[in-house]
């Protein structure tokens, strides 16, 4: 099922409104230590294994497209650089933004939802607790911090990818791929990938939970609150790399040759 213009519109209003109360509730009640683990692990579960397929191919196309190119250009020995670059500041938070978002998130929305159509959150609201602080605050947090591990993981995977396909396969040279790391990547691109996957796991979470919330209509209307999760986390989540990444540039100086 689509969605509707008013949703749209409607929808990420809502969710800063959700994402504001979630970072209220985060400080100002009990900490929901077991539920957090729970949620951690359940999070990891779902997303490890194919965070780590995913970034095998995305370091190996990066290798391939920037090795062909530095190769044109006669830069050969700057390949490590641009594509360990090209991974940390991009591709690293991306993939596994996609994949939270894709997994975890549409969990997040699907688990909510059932409590939702089985009473369960009215339930709780009858005997006073707040679902937002019980269950959307530790899932929230959960997300976000195996948000910033996979993209460790990410990152890692896509250099060793790099490497392999830059001196083995196109037989570049590995004295200068090594050496090249610091040419052009500096600390601000970890620190700048490490807040973009943070970002997008927080946004992943609250998307999912506010759908699931949302949600009306019976198990169908589960359904479609997921696949709305899904579409509206992956346009928050290009939306928001687009801030950032031009935030970083216009206020991080970059490192040249």
């Amino acid at each position: 099922m689509a969605l509707s213009p008013a949703s749209l519109v409607r929808g990420p209003g809502q969710v800063a409104a959700m994402s504001w109360d979630v970072a209220k509730l985060t400080f100002t009640t009990r900490f929901q230590g077991r539920e957090f683990v729970e949620q951690a692990w359940f999070v990891t579960s779902v997303t490890l294994m194919p965070t780590i397929l995913i970034s095998i191919p995305f370091g190996a196309v990066i290798a391939l497209q920037v090795g062909n190119l530095t190769g044109q250009l006669g830069a050969q020995s700057f390949a490590g650089a641009t594509a360990v670059l090209a991974t940390v500041r991009e591709a690293a938070p991306i993939a596994s933004a996609l994949i939270i978002a894709g997994a975890a998130g549409s969990a997040i929305c699907s688990d909510l939802g059932a409590r939702k159509m089985r009473e369960e959150i009215d339930a709780m609201e009858v005997l006073g607790i707040d679902p937002i602080a019980r269950l959307v605050v530790p899932r929230t947090l959960a997300t976000l911090m195996v948000a910033v591990l996979m993209n460790g993981i990410v990152i890692t995977a896509g250099i060793a990818g790099g490497y392999f396909f830059t001196v083995i396969v196109q037989g570049g040279s590995a004295g200068a791929f090594l050496s090249s790391f610091t040419a052009l990547a500096t600390l601000p691109d970890i620190y700048v990938s490490l807040i973009k996957a943070a970002c997008f796991g927080f946004v992943a979470a609250i998307v999912g939970a506010y759908k699931g919330l949302s949600a009306s209509g019976g198990p169908s209307g589960v359904g479609r609150a997921v696949n709305e999760s899904v579409i509206l986390a992956f346009m928050l989540l290009f939306s928001l790399n687009a801030i950032i990444t031009a935030l970083y540039f216009q206020f991080v100086p970059q490192s040249g040759l």
